[in-house]
């Protein structure tokens, strides 16, 4: 087998590793979900640095990427917000399936999912979605095609919630994250992103 071969086993091997764990987190009932999933996303982090080491550069966020990353996650609270209202109007079960989403939390404090969101979950996430599997991916098979197949691959592992409304929200965050990955090709003002969206939207000001 090639080396490009094998890191594609290694990419592909990781996406699974990935859905196994997100099936732990959201179909089995035992243990905190939000610790199961800041769990999952820093094995998957920690493996995706050891495979493939990140450029040292990615380690110095500036002044624009702090900006860019506080702008991002308004704009994609405000995506979400009229996504809540037109998906509000289209599918009776919509509500029903948003709150089951914020249901998740019972168990911790606002302020506890807080935290483990902004500085262990969202981080976490974007090292391993953006920073590992869309890079490879588009290091692969070009830019819009590892783009796609990395949004696809986030959205799909939510499937096991059972959970339409949160698939669809997944598809469009990782949509949304991934074009900004592309765009500014560095990831710390995703990170920043990913990791103030999360924690306001499920702790702060949630999508009313």
């Amino acid at each position: 087998m090639t080396d490009q071969g094998v890191k594609l086993v290694r990419v592909w091997a990781m996406v699974a590793l990935a859905a196994a764990l997100w099936v732990v987190a959201f179909a089995l009932p035992w243990s905190n979900f939000w610790l199961k999933i800041a769990g999952s996303a820093s094995l998957l982090a920690l493996l995706s640095v050891w495979i493939a080491p990140p450029a040292a550069g990615w380690r110095r966020p500036d002044g624009r990427d702090l900006i860019r990353g506080i702008v991002s996650a308004m704009a994609l609270w405000l995506i979400f917000w009229a996504g809540k209202a037109v998906s509000s109007q289209l599918f009776a079960f919509a509500d029903g399936q948003i709150g089951a989403i914020y249901g998740k939390g019972t168990g911790m404090s606002r302020w506890g999912i807080f935290v483990l969101l902004l500085t262990v979950t969202g981080p976490a996430e974007e090292i391993f979605w953006r920073g590992f599997l869309q890079k490879q991916l588009m290091g692969r098979f070009g830019n819009a095609r590892g783009w796609a197949l990395a949004t696809a691959a986030y959205a799909l592992v939510h499937v096991c919630s059972m959970n339409f409304m949160l698939v669809g929200a997944a598809a469009v965050a990782g949509a949304f994250w991934g074009l900004l990955y592309w765009h500014w090709g560095r990831l710390w003002p995703v990170i920043i992103s990913h990791a103030l969206w999360s924690a306001f939207i499920f702790a702060v000001v949630p999508i009313p």
